[in-house]
């Protein structure tokens, strides 16, 4: 009853609701794909996967970063690069989205800590609760994602190429190592191993689907932002917003 009842996640779910349909619709009768290696190459395959990511604006790059090399990179690790970043930031960005959605209406009902505080409240903005969390529940979880990301570039213990070396940007490297010499867990990318069942192009259609889907999460969970940093600066979230004064 609280959430039927409560605007503030009424408005935050529909725009949720909104960025997922607008993605999935825009993908009903895509054109015929080139296989999902095309993904992984330089900057005609990228001005090819704008055109498929979005028909009416396709390929706008106004800071001129695919023609750059980065770190005295070639042009195709530069894009390869840039490519791994834009997927992760957007998958991040999504968890981000939907996270704040759900913190703005809801927390654990036990206590987050062996001395029994509880969870901050929902009356406090997101960015007020994450304030209140403990450092040391801070430091975990950033010790959790520097573990991540140094498995990534080091292509899971070095079983993978780098993602500037040729492995598809955006994929993952399974945890097979660690299965091996520690103990079970799922991989990130395709844990369920449905990615083998499906067709090539399957596989691109959805990867474009994610592409756009994390772009609108970026925009989205950065409006929330600045709705509750900067009143009045988003207009659909008048209202809504919780205001935030903390850095």
């Amino acid at each position: 009853m609280y959430f039927r009842n409560n605007p503030f996640f009424k408005m935050k779910s529909f725009l949720a609701l909104s960025a997922t349909l607008a993605t999935a619709t825009a993908f009903v009768a895509p054109q015929a794909a080139r296989t999902v290696s095309s993904l992984n190459a330089g900057k005609d395959d990228l001005i090819a996967l704008a055109e498929k990511a979005n028909p009416i604006v396709k390929f706008w790059d106004p800071t001129g970063l695919a023609e750059k090399e980065f770190y005295e990179w070639d042009n195709d690790r530069t894009i390869s690069f840039l490519r791994h970043s834009e997927i992760k930031h957007g998958r991040i960005a999504m968890f981000a989205f939907v996270g704040y959605c759900v913190q703005s209406n809801f927390h654990f009902p036990w206590a987050q800590s062996l001395n029994g505080d509880m969870f901050p409240s929902t009356d406090l903005s997101p960015e007020a609760q994450w304030d209140a969390f403990p450092v040391e529940g801070k430091q975990q979880i950033f010790a959790v994602i520097a573990a991540m990301e140094i498995w990534d570039e080091c292509g899971g213990g070095g079983a993978f190429d780098h993602y500037t070396r040729g492995r598809q940007p955006g994929k993952y490297p399974p945890f097979e190592a660690f299965r091996e010499d520690v103990h079970f867990v799922l991989d990130l990318y395709d844990p369920f191993g449905l990615n083998k069942k499906m067709t090539d192009e399957t596989k691109e259609r959805r990867l474009v689907a994610e592409i756009n889907n994390g772009r609108l999460a970026m925009l989205g969970i950065f409006g929330f932002l600045c709705a509750d940093t900067i009143p009045g600066s988003v207009p659909a979230l008048a209202g809504i917003a919780i205001p935030y004064e903390g850095n």
